[in-house]
């Protein structure tokens, strides 16, 4: 049995609409919340997918967040040895960092629904089908792209959106995994961060039930497609 482990830093901010896909076929999802659980304990290489998630903190705060560099160091090594990784959000930027680029605060926050634009790398992976279509950014942070590595997506506001390194990373800025059931808890969690930048919850509201069932049904196709190409799913399921 294949077996997959999510990095966790926030509750609310799980796997979405990518965990009852590696459940229903046939792989075991385990989460590893941090503080909660020893980082640092974690075999980097063991596990056959890694994917590493959100959260409302920067990659680059490490003395205030010591987890962090045991996460960095559990990325150095998994990303070095080819081992299937997803980063999203905080968890791309890490990924960023650990491959040796700057993360830093980019002085806007994206926070809503808005389009990407693919580069001809991104046409030709499995992000192919959000050519011009809303996703859900959730962020304040940007990086620089890592040395080696292939811009998959843009925005206006963040030209970083995606990358692809090697065969077997990916890391995505917006949150492809975001389930519609599941935001009405990040609008809970994240209420100071949507006050401060003087967002509606009620135009959030209303723009995830216009965009967000389009999304979860792309997000399957795309995970599906990316865990096939790395072997953590078969291609003939």
């Amino acid at each position: 049995m294949k077996t997959a482990l999510a990095i966790r830093h926030v509750h609310f901010e799980d796997l979405g609409t990518l965990e009852p896909m590696l459940r229903q076929r046939g792989c075991a999802v385990r989460y590893a919340d941090c503080c909660a659980e020893d980082i640092g304990a974690i075999d980097p290489i063991a596990p056959d997918l890694v994917v590493v998630l959100g959260g409302p903190i920067g990659a680059y705060e490490d003395d205030l967040y010591p987890f962090l560099k045991d996460e960095l160091t559990l990325l150095d090594h998994r990303l070095r040895a080819g081992r299937p990784t997803i980063g999203i959000c905080l968890g791309a930027q890490l990924m960023a960092r650990a491959l040796g680029a700057r993360v830093y605060p980019s002085g806007i926050k994206e926070i809503g629904w808005s389009p990407i634009t693919l580069s001809a790398a991104g046409r030709n992976s499995a992000l192919q089908y959000l050519e011009d279509m809303p996703v859900l950014h959730w962020h304040g942070d940007t990086f620089d792209l890592p040395a080696g590595a292939a811009l998959l997506a843009s925005t206006t506001l963040c030209v970083n959106q995606a990358f692809s390194w090697g065969d077997a990373a990916l890391a995505m800025q917006f949150h492809l995994e975001a389930a519609a059931a599941r935001l009405e808890q990040w609008f809970i969690g994240h209420a100071c961060e949507i006050s401060a930048a003087r967002l509606s919850v009620t135009q959030l509201r209303a723009d995830t039930a216009r965009f967000a069932a389009r999304l979860e049904h792309h997000a399957r196709r795309i995970f599906a497609a990316w865990l096939e190409s790395v072997g953590i799913l078969n291609r003939s399921e």
